[in-house]
């Protein structure tokens, strides 16, 4: 059977809601709300961010990895 489209709800982009420009790789709260349960990077379609900001959050992610921040494994 075919289903007619449904229309999808497009979530507010994070960081620019609370008009933050910069990601801070130091800012573990923040970034661990993009991560999963597997310590993976959350897809855009997931977290809801823009192009713009899922660059940063992947760089500063990656940067709290190789300072020992964050793991590179699950525990």
């Amino acid at each position: 059977m075919f289903k007619p489209p449904t229309e999808q709800k497009i979530k507010p982009c994070y960081f620019c809601v609370n008009n933050q420009s910069d990601i801070d790789y130091k800012d573990i709260a923040t970034i661990k709300r993009f991560i999963s349960s597997y310590v993976k990077i959350a897809p855009r379609r997931r977290s809801g961010v823009c192009m713009k900001h899922q660059r940063k959050l992947a760089e500063a992610i990656k940067r709290a990895r190789f300072m020992a921040l964050l793991p590179f494994t699950p525990k």
